[in-house]
């Protein structure tokens, strides 16, 4: 018996070890530690687990964990499930790892890239503007350099538009497949 609860509790420090290391690593998709502890939590849960539960686990509110829910299953790292007889929404978190990490990345890229896209066409239309009111050649042939680096950056975040479409696709598997 004695055996068995130290083995028990072996078992949860490694399981909280990990889920520790885990949560600081979320901010690589925009979790914070709080809401990486619930992510934890819920993986190593042996069946599906509703607010009330997760909320009595981490001793956080249920308003706290319907949030940290609501965001995991934003990044696609848990899903709703469906048990006979129970009346409480059920979580569990999504088995296939890739397709978390592609849609957090697809999302959070793609919108950073549309911004930078945007930043540059604005810019260069700054720079043409001025190009044609100035007369002063010293000027002229900074713009010219601006525009030319304005041509490399357009070049690299259609060459990063590119992967993010390899992940979108799941193109990007055929290239590194899955473990």
């Amino acid at each position: 018996m004695v055996k068995e609860q130290n083995e028990w509790s072996q078992l949860e420090k490694a399981r909280n070890r990990f889920i520790q290391d885990i949560s600081k690593n979320m901010e690589l998709y925009g979790i914070n530690q709080s809401i990486g502890r619930l992510y934890g939590t819920v993986l190593f849960a042996e069946e599906p687990m509703t607010l009330d539960e997760m909320s009595q686990a981490l001793g956080m509110s249920k308003t706290s964990m319907s949030t940290g829910i609501r965001a995991l299953s934003e990044a696609n790292m848990v899903e709703r499930v469906w048990q006979k007889g129970v009346r409480k929404d059920l979580y569990q978190t999504e088995e296939d790892w890739y397709k978390s990490f592609s849609a957090v990345f697809v999302n959070r890229w793609r919108s950073a890239v549309d911004e930078n896209r945007k930043a540059v066409t604005e810019m260069r239309s700054s720079l043409q503007k001025l190009l044609e009111q100035t007369e002063d050649e010293k000027m002229k042939e900074s713009i010219q350099m601006d525009l030319e680096k304005l041509e490399k950056a357009e070049n690299y975040y259609e060459w990063l538009g590119d992967v993010i479409n390899l992940f979108e696709k799941g193109d990007i598997y055929n290239i590194v497949p899955k473990k």
